[in-house]
């Protein structure tokens, strides 16, 4: 949602990562700033009205990021594709960085322009094997920021290296890193930045982003 810079500076590169893309403006002259090649849906309408995100594909949408030039917009479009069409991969861009923090606080990410620009929301809406933050040199280890499923909450964060080559490099903290200690437990919101092969972590994220294995009494 929006079709300003933020806006199709990520519909141009998720659609050269080779995502299906829909970018949806109230002002149809906005669209004029894609690449002429750029082969996303163009919807016109508002980007919180049903039917616009419905003709975009909302439905079938693995993430939903709010761009607009407005923060109140923004935060509605969000509630309404998290709580009305059930998408969890949501992110919404708010100028106010003391709003940013409070709509965090209610579940929806935010990315506060003043700090972040759009490869941070890349790499809030994209696939764990996307969002790797580096490579060592000899390309077998990875560090990769990954997401869980709120049934981690209150676990210890050493229940995270007892997944297979997954090893804990730090957390995001209401936007704040983190070395987690013997007695950090996770809670709502964290980011965890696991160290882990490359081609394991795809695997690793699915396994955070469900509800953890508890071992039989």
């Amino acid at each position: 949602m929006g079709a300003g810079r933020v806006g199709v500076t990520l519909a141009e590169t998720l659609e050269q990562r080779g995502h299906s893309i829909a970018i949806i403006d109230a002002n149809p002259d906005a669209f004029r700033r894609l690449r002429p090649d750029f082969g996303g849906r163009r919807v016109t309408g508002l980007g919180f009205d049903r039917d616009a995100l419905v003709q975009a594909g909302i439905e079938e949408a693995y993430a939903f990021a709010a761009v607009s030039n407005g923060d109140n917009s923004n935060i509605i479009a969000a509630r309404v594709v998290r709580e009305t069409f059930g998408i969890g991969n949501v992110v919404a861009r708010i100028y106010d960085a003391g709003r940013a923090e409070l709509y965090t606080r209610l579940g929806i990410p935010t990315v506060a322009t003043v700090r972040w620009t759009a490869d941070q929301m890349l790499r809030r809406l994209l696939p764990a094997g996307e969002m790797t933050e580096f490579t060592d040199s000899s390309g077998k280890i990875a560090l990769v920021e990954m997401s869980l499923h709120d049934a981690w909450i209150g676990m210890p964060y050493s229940s995270v290296e007892q997944i297979p080559d997954a090893r804990l490099g730090y957390i995001t903290r209401w936007g704040t890193g983190e070395l987690p200690t013997p007695e950090s437990v996770v809670q709502e919101h964290d980011i965890v930045h696991v160290l882990c092969p490359p081609a394991r972590s795809n695997a690793i994220q699915r396994v955070l982003a469900n509800p953890p294995v508890k071992e039989d009494a």
